[in-house]
């Protein structure tokens, strides 16, 4: 199992730039010196891949504690041009989506220092 634990009381993130995927990754790495960064790469990219490919075919993907992905259908409408006012016909569009957990908003929730 990959050690998350720690990583998950650094939130030096959340009230700064946001972390990018090769940032968590070598965090990862950092945090599982047993295993070689290319591989941890792999993982995070399957994790990602998999996540990508559910919502892809309409699935919900919930990782408990995290939060959920879903798909969400915007229905067709009439929308407004705003710099001429015009009508536009606007399509039907599937949007992602996602629903934190409890545990996670609980944790971003939590007075502390900061």
């Amino acid at each position: 199992m990959l050690g998350f634990a720690a990583a998950d009381d650094d939130l030096s993130n959340v009230r700064g730039r946001p972390m990018i995927k090769s940032e968590l990754v070598q965090k990862i790495s950092v945090q599982n010196p047993h295993l070689y960064q290319r591989d941890v790469e792999n993982i995070v990219n399957a994790i990602l891949g998999e996540i990508i490919g559910a919502m892809g075919r309409g699935d919900r993907v919930e990782l408990r504690g995290f939060g959920a992905f879903s798909v969400k259908q915007r229905p067709a409408r009439t929308g407004r041009n705003p710099r001429t006012g015009a009508h536009v016909a606007v399509d039907q569009k599937c949007v992602p989506f996602f629903k934190t957990g409890k545990e996670m908003r609980e944790r971003l929730n939590r007075p502390g220092p900061g």
